[in-house]
């Protein structure tokens, strides 16, 4: 009877990736030693104990001589530096070839087709930050009804329509067949329903997203199902792996509600992998570049870690990793290439295990603690 919890701390990076200036990086990205930096300093004293300083130079938290957890920088050996890229190597699979990006918008048999699914031309078909294209193109979306298509420096194709416009199941609609006609060489790693409400001025992204990512290859999620041991998603999670091998799901509307989440299954199930993303910090406050918005949100992280702590039972495990990075102090709006942290929590003593390439050595000690 055991447990594994991994937490995503969603483009929680330490530092640039020797190969950052060929993702358009510049080499001083850092996600969490910067956002320490912008503000002077970061209070993480729970972070601190596990052992997080060692990885990276970070204001206000100290670098331990004995950490309570093994800790790591992890290299991404995948060529890429998003989502689905990230999560998919942490359970196995490497990324050889980068999905397609769109930096001038979809071409025009791409734009028809969904424009087919949809029954209207779509607006926008640029990459954009999601709150600054409804405001720019909500008003003509609610007095249309044609759909907002927009993309980013990710591989996604993102569609965006006010819930009292297009309903909700429409949207998700959409989003299912979009994901069905998107294939080589359009063949983007999500679609993405991004709802939203209120009025021209004062709109608001709503929790009621939705991800479409492209299937997953074999990986270890299927592994665990395939030996009955079961995989409980938080946030994002499932989407990512398209709810294969998934026992249950929970979504999450902000950080807060995850971790509320990954509590609730901690007192509830007795064995098995919990698996949750913390999507605030990479959605809300990376993207968005907001310093503050990222630090406070890393220090009401830090805070929780008691209560987290307090629910494993002998045995247990807890994992502490991201995904890629997303530097609200770099110039654009781009996650950015980074190495990631792992932090261990078990019964092993803790030590400092330097860089080791590639983010599966997360699989790996799931599979090991729970497989073998």
């Amino acid at each position: 009877m055991k447990r594994v919890v991994a937490i995503v701390i969603d483009s929680g990076g330490v530092g640039a990736i020797d190969d950052a200036d060929i993702y358009g990086d510049a080499p001083g990205a850092n996600t969490i030693g910067n956002v320490a930096r912008g503000l002077g300093s970061l209070h993480l004293p729970h972070l601190e104990r596990l052992g997080l300083g060692l990885l990276t130079p970070i204001s206000g938290v100290g670098a331990v001589s004995d950490p309570c957890a093994r800790v790591a920088r992890l290299r991404e050996r995948s060529h890429g530096k998003d989502t689905i890229t990230g999560h998919w190597e942490m359970m196995g699979i490497t990324t050889s070839v980068p999905f397609p990006t769109y930096p001038n918008g979809f071409p025009a048999d791409v734009v028809e087709a969904f424009a087919q699914i949809a029954g209207k031309l779509p607006l926008g078909n640029i990459p954009a930050s999601g709150t600054e294209i409804i405001e720019k193109l909500g008003a003509a979306h609610m007095a249309s009804g044609r759909p907002i298509l927009y993309t980013s420096a990710d591989s996604v194709f993102q569609i965006a329509a006010h819930e009292e416009v297009v309903p909700l199941e429409r949207l998700y609609e959409w989003s299912e067949k979009a994901r069905e006609m998107l294939e080589p060489p359009h063949n983007v790693n999500r679609v993405i329903a991004r709802p939203f409400v209120g009025k021209p001025g004062a709109f608001r992204r709503t929790p009621n997203r939705r991800d479409y990512a492209v299937a997953p290859p074999p990986n270890l999620i299927d592994r665990l199902g395939a030996g009955d041991i079961e995989v409980h998603a938080v946030g994002k999670i499932s989407d990512i792996y398209c709810g294969r091998s998934i026992s249950s799901t929970r979504r999450a509307a902000d950080n807060g509600d995850a971790m509320e989440k990954t509590f609730e299954l901690l007192n509830q199930v007795d064995n098995g992998f919990i698996f949750t993303n913390l999507n605030d910090f990479d959605s809300k406050f990376g993207h968005r570049r907001d310093v503050r918005g990222y630090g406070t949100a890393l220090e009401e992280f830090d805070a929780r870690l008691p209560e987290l702590e307090a629910l494993l039972r002998p045995g247990d495990e807890l994992i502490l990793t991201a995904d890629h990075g997303c530097d609200p102090t770099a110039p654009g709006s781009d996650h950015t290439r980074e190495y990631v942290p792992f932090i261990h929590l078990s019964s092993s003593p803790g030590t400092m295990l330097g860089e080791i390439e590639g983010l599966d050595i997360v699989g790996h000690t799931v599979e090991r603690a729970l497989l073998s």
